[in-house]
Parts: C-alpha cells; sequence; structure tokens
C-alpha cells in the first residue's frame, strides 16, 4: 500500500451523508484479520450489499457511473471508534484520497499512516462539488499534494487545504513511521555519538 503522493486527476466517487462512521466504513464482524489485505471488499458492507449479499444497485460503489480514486464525502468522515481497519479498508479498495469538511482526527492520522490523503475543504466547495459530479458524473478534480490545493476541473474552483509538514513529507515519499526513521538513521548515530 506504499505509495508516493504527488499530483493526481482522478473522477470522483461521491458520498454525500454525514457522520459516517468508521463501523459503516468497514463493519466489526469483518475486523478478525490482522493484514491489512482484503478489506477493500468489505468497505461499506452494509450499504452495498443486502441481507442474502446481493450488491444494492443504486449504492454509489455498485454503480458503474461513478469511479475514479477520490472519495468525496459528507461532513465529520470516520468519527466513531478508532479502528485503523477503517482506513485499511478505504486503502484497500484503492482510493488515494477522501474529501470532506472534517475528519475525526484520530481516523484522519490513520488516512494518512495507510498513505490516503484526507483533504479538508469548506462546506461551500464541497457542496459546488457535490452538484459538479451529481450534474456530470465524469466531473474530475486535480489535487496537487506539494502545492496543497484541490481543483474542481468543472468549474474551475480552486482551494488549499492543509496537511502536517512531516505526514506530507512521508506521503510524497512513500515513507511510513519505520521507513523516515531508517532514512535518517545515519543521523540518528551520529547525534548518539555525540552524547557519548
Amino acid at each position: 500500500m506504499k505509495q508516493k503522493f504527488d499530483k493526481i486527476t482522478s473522477r470522483c466517487v461521491p458520498l454525500n451523508i454525514e457522520n459516517i462512521d468508521t463501523d459503516q466504513i468497514i463493519p466489526a464482524r469483518f475486523l478478525k484479520a490482522t493484514s491489512r489485505e482484503g478489506f477493500g471488499k468489505n468497505l461499506f458492507a452494509d450499504w452495498r450489499r443486502d441481507a442474502d449479499g446481493n450488491d444494492i444497485p443504486d449504492f454509489v460503489l455498485n454503480d458503474n457511473r461513478y469511479c475514479g480514486v477520490v472519495l468525496v464525502a459528507g461532513d465529520n468522515f470516520g468519527c466513531g471508534s478508532s479502528r485503523e481497519h477503517a482506513a485499511w479498508a478505504i486503502a484497500d479498495y484503492g482510493f488515494r484520497a477522501v474529501v470532506s469538511t472534517s475528519f475525526a482526527d484520530i481516523h484522519r492520522n490513520n488516512e494518512l499512516n495507510n498513505f490516503v490523503l484526507p483533504v479538508v475543504v469548506s462546506p461551500k466547495f464541497l457542496e459546488e462539488l457535490f452538484k459538479s459530479i451529481s450534474d456530470d458524473n465524469a466531473t474530475e478534480v486535480t489535487i496537487d499534494l506539494p502545492s496543497q490545493t484541490i481543483t474542481n476541473l468543472k468549474t474551475g474552483s480552486v482551494e488549499h487545504f492543509d496537511i502536517n509538514p512531516y505526514k506530507k513529507l512521508c506521503l510524497e515519499n512513500g515513507l511510513d513511521d519505520i521507513d523516515y526513521l531508517l532514512s535518517n538513521l545515519e543521523k540518528i548515530k551520529a547525534y548518539e555519538n555525540e552524547k557519548k
């Protein structure tokens, strides 16, 4: 799942629902696995499939009009429990970014740790983006991590987003926390030697 993030242009998958919690993202019954792989097939499982396991045709992940690596969601995305499996499911499904007006803090960090970029936008920008997608399901966005901007290519609207500088560095270089430490091993050794 480690992949560098620079600049992506993609169509969007709209999920205009607020307060999507981690149990809705990945229901608790799927949490038995300890490997990060395989969770994508159960992303939003209770919304994607009926009680008999059949796809619900009008759910956005089952609707072939919508595709892309950018999930656009309502406010307060990833609230609820702190399960990292929710971020695993989003990444394993293939999403590279989630756009919302706010994220639960722990979930936002879990996404970053799994190389998914949480992009916080204003309510006005999000409303316009949902409308653009509703009017034209081929609407694309460009997310530029180096400049920390998101652009709605349908309207030309651009918005700046914030990101922790350390997490930005890790995403741009495809590094997890251990990789980052290992990349600085010589500096760490030099510092330790100075202290002796």
